[in-house]
């Protein structure tokens, strides 16, 4: 067990990966993120907010937060 936590510890199982393959991976994983926002429901988003203003909607903001993270991992 310990030799098994230490060959994954290790990290040296990735050297065959190629960056193109992990930084799919990656954009992946932030569709996925992206999609679990917008399944959170709306009075939970609104809680304690007494009117419904959009620049409060807080899936709005995530959304934003992981469109510009996307970016930068696409372009770079």
């Amino acid at each position: 067990m310990l030799k098994a936590l230490r060959y994954i510890l290790n990290f040296e199982w990735l050297a065959g990966v190629s960056i193109g393959a992990a930084k799919n991976v990656f954009l992946v994983l932030f569709v996925v993120i992206g999609i679990l926002v917008l399944l959170v429901p709306n009075d939970y988003v609104f809680q304690g907010a007494k009117k419904r203003r959009w620049w409060l909607n807080l899936k709005l903001w995530a959304l934003g937060d992981l469109a510009f993270i996307f970016i930068t991992y696409y372009i770079f």
